[in-house]
């Protein structure tokens, strides 16, 4: 994990949110899971469309994807790195996906991820995340098989 720019504190509580998505993702708590959103964020998932706008609107999709697994999901993630500012802050990483959907397909990937977060009334929250997978240029598919 790298740290540039930032306060202590700050760093603190924006490892602490990501930690705390980890665990909610695992737990499949949506409720904690967006705790941490502001309520107008933007979401580039691996999913289509190609947006999410606001929070109920993000809720409804982590909701529709937690229940596609039986069971825990796996969620660890690996090489965060954060930068923060006076009002603003970033963070990326990679995370890895696992377990089993309820049809009993297994799940199994490395996903990339940016989440922006802005400094409101005090606490850090979520304004925008960005997850992505590449995609084999050859074959236009996604490369669902790749590891760090």
């Amino acid at each position: 994990m790298t740290t540039e720019n930032s306060k202590p504190n700050d760093e603190v509580q924006i490892r602490t949110i990501i930690e705390e998505r980890v665990k909610a993702v695992g737990n499949k708590d949506i409720n904690a899971l967006l705790s941490n959103h502001a309520p107008d964020i933007l979401s580039f998932d691996i999913i289509n469309p190609l947006q999410y706008i606001g929070a109920d609107t993000v809720k409804e999709r982590a909701q529709k994807w937690v229940s596609s697994f039986k069971g825990s999901i796996g969620y660890e993630i690996l090489d965060l790195s954060i930068t923060t500012g006076e009002t603003v802050a970033f963070c990326h990483y990679l995370y890895r996906v696992s377990g089993t959907l309820t049809d009993g397909g297994k799940v199994e990937m490395w996903v990339r991820a940016t989440v922006c977060l802005r400094e409101i009334d005090g606490k850090w929250m979520i304004v925008h995340e960005h997850q992505s997978v590449p995609f084999d240029p050859e074959t236009g598919k996604a490369s669902l098989n790749l590891k760090p």
